[in-house]
């Protein structure tokens, strides 16, 4: 007992001084999820998924931010051009520590490049659904937006943490759709609210959901036979992501295993409402966060 007291003074003062470190930009309630999974990270790894992380932000927020869809374009084309930059080694484009700090993550932890083209074309696919023709109408659809939206993030990340088996992409890859499905089912209200539903067309005509209902709540027991549906959906790729896990990379995977126990816990909490994802969103507190990674740091097994 002694020793796990004096391991868990020993995480709350790691946690602390992280947590007073992080940049003001990096502390609201989109991103803090995202960054308890840093805390194990030694300091040149953290400044590299930071710098991804701040890119892969960025860069959506400025295409969203404009009104038109020639705007969000060109938004993405600029992101594309400094992103070559960084991959050509053109120094002068990257005016900004941000620009300057992904170059050097790039540089030193040998990212690919095709992860971060995907990425775009996940931001050019939520464009398409902002302006009219780019609903779901499969879940195969869907799927594929989940790769290009979080599992491109999983594959860079591991770039950066480290991994020896092969197998550990494939890991990454169903790890980013169990999290992005997490995201789209708590979401399922606010996203409707900014015309996009996500969940496929054929999905919500099984269940008699009519999609334009959503925005303003619809909880019904056709709602939660849909949502349960897709919950043992995103529970799949859990479990996908929990046994292709190599063993030998399971300590440097450490960080994309406490986002994998956080996401987790947001999947039974919206179980534990009865699927009722209206009204106040689904979260976590930040103890309940500092908790689950501790249990992670310390070998516990979150998926069950």
């Amino acid at each position: 007992m002694t020793d796990f007291c004096l391991l868990a003074s020993s995480f709350w003062f790691l946690v602390s001084d992280f947590m007073s470190s992080y940049p003001k930009h990096f502390t609201d309630s989109r991103t803090t999820n995202f960054y308890y999974s840093f805390l194990f990270l030694p300091e040149a790894k953290r400044r590299a998924i930071e710098a991804v992380y701040s890119f892969a932000r960025g860069s959506d927020d400025a295409a969203d931010s404009q009104p038109g869809l020639p705007g969000a374009r060109r938004e993405i084309g600029r992101y594309r051009e400094l992103l070559a930059a960084c991959y050509d080694g053109d120094a002068a484009p990257l005016n900004t520590p941000a620009w300057q700090a992904l170059a050097e993550a790039i540089r030193r932890f040998h990212i690919p490049r095709q992860p971060f083209e995907d990425l775009f074309e996940g931001m050019e696919m939520d464009l398409r659904m902002d302006h009219g023709s780019g609903s779901y109408q499969t879940f195969r659809e869907l799927e594929i937006y989940c790769y290009h939206v979080a599992s491109v993030i999983g594959l860079i990340a591991i770039e950066i943490f480290g991994y020896h088996n092969p197998q550990t992409r494939d890991y990454a890859v169903n790890l980013g759709k169990a999290l992005q499905m997490v995201n789209i089912l708590r979401d399922v209200q606010t996203d409707a609210q900014r015309q996009r539903v996500y969940l496929p067309r054929e999905d919500l005509d099984r269940f008699g959901i009519d999609p334009n209902r959503l925005a303003g709540g619809c909880y019904d027991e056709r709602f939660v036979k849909l949502m349960r549906f897709e919950c043992d959906r995103a529970r799949n790729f859990f479990e996908r992501a929990r046994q292709l896990l190599p063993a030998e990379d399971r300590k440097s995977l450490r960080p994309a295993e406490i986002m994998g126990a956080i996401y987790w816990r947001l999947l039974r909490e919206i179980e534990r409402r009865s699927y009722n994802v209206f009204g106040e969103r689904v979260t976590l507190n930040r103890p309940a966060k500092l908790w689950t990674a501790f249990k992670v740091y310390c070998g516990v097994e979150w998926h069950r």
